[in-house]
């Protein structure tokens, strides 16, 4: 029998690995899942991470990519970012590449899904961060201090955004270039290939690349 196990929150809110203090209680890494089953490692066939094609958090702590301007507004928006119990505002911004390739490292992720693709939809230029700027040196991976990680200032390489409206999309053919242009730069910096694409909340907005 195969058996689908399906982890909570983000690899970053992880009690051991996250951004200290800014973690949950629990576990949220893949091989939380095996200690919590009973199974061993080697009984996992797939590891999907789940990412946005963007970033967002909750609450406090360090987000180098935040955009408190009409671009994390257009994201907070029309990605619905509100807190489902509370209704609170999530805290938004481009792509971070150290952090998903931390996420990576914690993971051992076999392929991706890119959730809420579609939110980017209407924005002029998109930005992918690719490294860090901290205390005046280039680095490409996440401090593990959180003080150090709200120092860094994110280096970006920018693409061009698109405006149409892609939720009735239903395969890679059908998006727009600029789009397709996106997920082949996220695919190329992670190393990791991106399976399916989602561009909408519904069952049938999302698809195998």
């Amino acid at each position: 029998k195969k058996v689908l196990a399906e982890g909570a929150q983000g690899s970053h809110l992880d009690i051991i690995h996250g951004t200290q203090k800014f973690v949950t209680s629990s576990s949220t890494v893949a091989g939380s899942a095996c200690s919590g089953l009973g199974v061993g490692p080697t009984k996992v066939d797939n590891v999907l991470g789940v990412i946005k094609a963007y970033i967002t958090r909750v609450g406090e702590g360090p987000l180098p990519t935040e955009q408190k301007n009409e671009a994390g507004e257009h994201l907070r928006q029309k990605g619905g970012e509100f807190g489902t119990t509370t209704g609170r505002p999530r805290r938004c911004g481009w792509f971070d590449l150290p952090l998903a390739i931390k996420s990576i490292c914690l993971n051992g992720y076999t392929g991706f899904a890119l959730t809420k693709l579609d939110v980017l939809g209407g924005l002029d230029t998109l930005k992918v961060c690719t490294g860090y700027e901290l205390d005046g040196n280039t680095i490409d991976y996440p401090p593990e201090l959180s003080d150090e990680l709200a120092r860094c200032k994110p280096i970006y390489t920018e693409l061009s955004g698109w405006n149409e409206d892609i939720s009735g999309t239903e395969s890679p053919g059908e998006l727009p270039d600029n789009a397709r242009e996106y997920i082949e730069l996220l695919e190329k910096l992670m190393e990791i290939n991106i399976e399916y694409v989602s561009v909408g909340p519904g069952r049938k907005q999302t698809f195998k690349k």
